[in-house]
């Protein structure tokens, strides 16, 4: 295994199907909330907006001026817009985008120069002296982060500008407190301040900006994770995990080693030593379950979406440093059962939680009247997809996702492109036992590099690899097929074998979930159901329903030799549907 680099935003995009059509109804919701509206909160800190009754449109929920975490949403909406830009090229969302920032550096004069937020400084002083507060640095947190993507990802050097004002602020302030002192304030939700520090100091090199990522350590945490205390167990899950984005940061930027074991560490104690749920995501009413208890955690909160989100991030700092084809299994795991499945595939909203206990629905939002914390994961999330499809590496190109795409980049001296797609020759003949990718391949100058193939957790035999329709000569090794070749126009067919698995909760054996490749499907039912017959052969439980629809095969399945019918579909197209994930299976009624 080597290192991976990411490849440039706007080098990957998406090519029509499931994906692209998620990204669009994302996109459609970002550009559907007004300038105004997503202001409000700033616009009121700054003395500018003073409504005597609720303004038609008006943001509310989380958004609500009367809530503490009034605000959050802009840095959520101004990352993902900035991705969007960065990915695509999209002026209307550009020109969106630096409107609002320069409102924000418009609010930021009118507060005196540095406080650029939606709420009061007074805020973080109260939580300075232990008064209760809701999270005031996971707010701010967001709209830092949102100016610095703007920055990073869009080209807004006014959004630069703003971050560095704002920071002046933060310098000064947390320079008055003593390391114990630091250390209670940190104790209060911080979001991922220490990962907005290192990301300032990586540009700016200014040692105000280092002072800050020392000053945002989190010792009492990280000192417990590194000495292999179980710290996670029942404590809210997306309090910690933006704070090892931070650790994760620190270490590219500073090359201090402890950073890089804090990240180890977490990984190990939220995953590794962690048993998940089916769908690859964790969490029950937003805490850390206990390794090996699940069964007792299945509920109506479920798998939090911002835990999901978060998660794949922290996952792909890893691959990117290791190259292990288990953070990208991961990845592809959450992505299906996690981002897609707790996004409406018709309004595009979210819901919060993924509920698991039998007879669950999902609970979703609505476009100005909530906006949870899993809002603002939900826009974060569908502009990445092309990010994490292709990386680099020494020796060339890596797949680490198989979603309809493109590639162009320049490497070596060639004008490298790649076009991906699903093969719809096989899906036109019989019903598909693998997921069969093609790669059409073009070099121009034609040059030797390497091609490599990630092989997933979920295929159930030996994949078919053709180049040019002949078997390939690469070799498989750490859960990639490799090609190394003279790459001029050339054609890879990748056939990967998949069938039904189940997943067996580890605390109740006898109780399994189904999977069709990486996809989890969900029987559509109110209540609690048990099946018969061999979790070990999950093709004699399940079989094929409504398969064929034009040129189409459809991916719902039904149970056979039961008492009573029932259909499964995968979770990811449930919408209001009672639906139940995990069975008690027995080899007698």
């Amino acid at each position: 295994m080597q290192a991976l680099t990411s490849v440039p935003w706007g080098a990957a995009r998406l090519l029509p199907g499931l994906f692209k059509s998620r990204y669009d109804l994302n996109r459609a919701y970002l550009m559907g909330l007004a300038n105004e509206n997503l202001l409000q909160n700033f616009y009121r800190e700054a003395g500018l907006w003073q409504p005597p009754k609720r303004p038609d449109g008006c943001h509310w929920g989380w958004e609500s001026p009367t809530c503490q975490l009034r605000g959050h949403f802009l840095g959520h909406w101004l990352s993902a817009a900035a991705r969007t830009v960065a990915g695509t090229g999209d002026e209307e969302v550009r020109a969106k985008a630096n409107a609002l920032v320069c409102e924000l550096s418009r609010c930021q004069k009118e507060n005196g120069g540095e406080w650029a937020g939606s709420i009061p400084p007074k805020y973080l002083e109260w939580a300075a002296r232990g008064k209760p507060v809701w999270a005031p640095h996971y707010t701010v947190h967001k709209t830092l982060m949102g100016l610095y993507e703007m920055y990073a990802l869009a080209g807004s050097a006014l959004a630069l500008d703003v971050l560095v004002a704002w920071a002046r602020w933060f310098h000064r302030w947390t320079g008055g407190f003593s390391r114990s002192q630091m250390d209670d304030l940190l104790d209060v939700e911080t979001g991922g301040m220490l990962e907005v520090w290192a990301n300032l100091y990586a540009v700016t090199g200014a040692p105000e900006h280092k002072d800050l990522i020392a000053r945002y350590d989190r010792p009492r945490f990280f000192d417990k994770l590194l000495a292999g205390e179980d710290v996670l167990t029942n404590r809210h899950a997306n309090t910690t995990v933006p704070e090892v984005h931070g650790a994760a940061r620190a270490w590219e930027v500073t090359g201090d080693s402890r950073w890089r074991a804090i990240v180890d560490a977490y990984w190990r104690m939220a995953v590794t030593t962690r048993d998940a749920f089916c769908t690859g995501g964790q969490t029950n009413g937003e805490v850390w379950t206990p390794p090996g208890t699940l069964a007792t955690r299945l509920g109506d909160k479920n798998q939090e979406h911002c835990v999901v989100y978060n998660m794949m991030r922290l996952a792909e700092y890893l691959l990117r440093w290791t190259g292990d084809v288990a953070y990208a299994d991961y990845m592809e795991r959450n992505l299906y059962n996690g981002i897609l499945a707790q996004q409406h595939p018709q309004t595009g909203m979210i819901a919060y939680f993924l509920p698991l206990r039998p007879g669950s629905r999902k609970v979703w939002g609505t476009p100005t009247d909530d906006f949870w914390c899993c809002h603002g994961t939900l826009v974060q999330a569908h502009p990445t997809y092309a990010s994490t499809i292709y990386y680099q590496e020494a020796g060339g190109l890596t797949v680490c996702q198989y979603v309809p795409s493109t590639l162009e980049l320049r490497r070596d001296g060639a004008t490298i492109r790649v076009r991906q797609i699903q093969d719809p020759r096989v899906a036109s003949i019989v019903r598909p036992r693998s997921v069969t990718i093609e790669l059409q391949v073009e070099c121009d100058p034609p040059a030797v590099f390497e091609i490599g193939l990630r092989l997933p957790w979920w295929i159930s035999g030996e994949p078919t690899i053709l180049v040019n329709g002949a078997p390939s000569p690469g070799k498989s090794r750490d859960g990639y097929h490799r090609v190394n070749r003279r790459w001029d126009k050339d054609t890879v067919r990748v056939e990967l074998p998949k069938g039904l698995r189940t997943s067996a909760l580890p605390d109740e054996p006898g109780t399994v979930a189904f999977l069709d490749g990486p996809i989890v499907l969900a029987g559509l039912c109110e209540e609690a159901r048990a099946l018969v017959g061999n979790p070990e052969q999950p093709d004699a439980i399940l079989a094929p329903d409504n398969e064929r629809e034009w040129e189409l095969w459809r991916p719902g399945h039904r149970a056979v030799g039961q008492e009573r019918s029932l259909r499964f579909v995968p979770l990811h197209e449930v919408t209001g549907e009672a639906y139940t994930v995990y069975f008690p299976v027995s080899s007698s009624r």
